[in-house]
């Protein structure tokens, strides 16, 4: 049998999508073939199942979240500036109440992870790696001067974390823009002092 050729990347992004707006269980094979333009034997033969296509979509969009954070740290500004347009932007996601600016990692932990080990550990392994991340911008953050040297980096990270991930479920709930703009500058302020 010969495999199916296709740009991976763009049908694991097309999943994410169909797994963001629908949920995974309520995600149909039919609404994987419409998103991805495959039919399901190839689904079958390229990820073994609806579960091997979510899990490869949950390492594109790690690779795709990571390609956005260091975008947004790739700048020549200072990096509590850096943290502050990346908050902007999970605002901004949120704002859209569109399904396709969600978290996978926040939709697939809700509805999966229970059930699911080895979709636990993804998720929390992607979710230690931002930490991480933050963490390290942080300690940047302490040697440009911005942030107070005796502030301990890895529990800003937790804190910034928590309060990203806090936005994005209290944004399900679609209140107004300026709520979740206060919300954001409370938790950034929150960081700095």
């Amino acid at each position: 049998m010969r495999n199916a050729e296709f740009d991976k990347e763009k049908v694991l992004r097309s999943a994410m999508n169909a797994f963001m707006n629908k949920g995974y269980a309520n995600t149909s094979m039919q609404d994987l073939k419409k998103a991805t333009g495959l039919h399901p034997g190839s689904i079958y033969c390229a990820f073994e199942n609806k579960r091997g296509l979510l899990l490869e979509a949950l390492e594109q969009y790690r690779l795709d979240r990571k390609a956005e954070f260091d975008k947004f740290f790739s700048a020549t500004e200072r990096t509590i500036d850096n943290l502050k347009s990346y908050l902007d932007n999970v605002v901004n996601e949120c704002v859209s109440c569109d399904n396709t600016q969600a978290c996978l990692l926040t939709k697939a932990l809700n509805e999966t992870a229970e059930q699911d080990v080895e979709i636990q550990q993804i998720i929390s392994n992607n979710l230690s790696m931002l930490q991480q991340a933050f963490a390290d911008k942080f300690e940047q953050a302490k040697n440009e001067k911005d942030i107070s040297a005796d502030k301990d980096s890895e529990h800003l990270a937790r804190y910034f974390l928590m309060g990203i991930y806090g936005l994005r479920t209290f944004a399900q709930t679609h209140p107004k823009p300026e709520v979740l703009t206060q919300l954001a500058e409370q938790l950034y302020q929150d960081v700095l002092r």
